[in-house]
């Protein structure tokens, strides 16, 4: 069975720090590219990070440009983002997501179109 799997998220003051991980079971991430997105209460989702399948290009959204970092590591079939300077703003529903075909910057734009998605893992940021 496929699966993609989030953990990492809670309850953080503003500025503090936060590491997703999405662990893959049943298939191999070295052949996909990987995403997180968010989705926030009555907003629509929103790519926030892509790497490539070898890793060598990671895009990210604007809004967290520069205080998010995206990584993988393919031998433990796991990938990360590491959230810091985080924001009242950032509070959404995380997940991860893969695709076997499509590349980074289409899927920024249209997370519907990731082949495989996590359940999501809550992340709150307030004082």
């Amino acid at each position: 069975q496929l699966q993609l799997v989030e953990s990492g998220g809670g309850l953080v003051q503003p500025g503090r720090s936060l590491r997703l991980s999405c662990a893959a079971s049943g298939f191999t991430l070295d052949y996909f590219t990987v995403g997180w997105f968010r989705q926030a209460p009555g907003e629509e989702r929103e790519g926030v990070s892509c790497i490539s399948k070898r890793g060598d290009s990671t895009i990210y959204a604007d809004s967290v440009k520069g205080r998010f970092t995206m990584s993988r590591d393919n031998a433990r079939n796991t990938v990360y983002l590491q959230m810091d300077n985080l924001k009242p703003e950032d509070t959404a529903f995380y997940h991860c997501a893969a695709d076997n075909l499509l590349p980074c910057d289409y899927l920024m734009a249209s997370v519907n179109e990731y082949d495989y998605w996590g359940q999501g893992t809550q992340v709150t940021v307030s004082s």
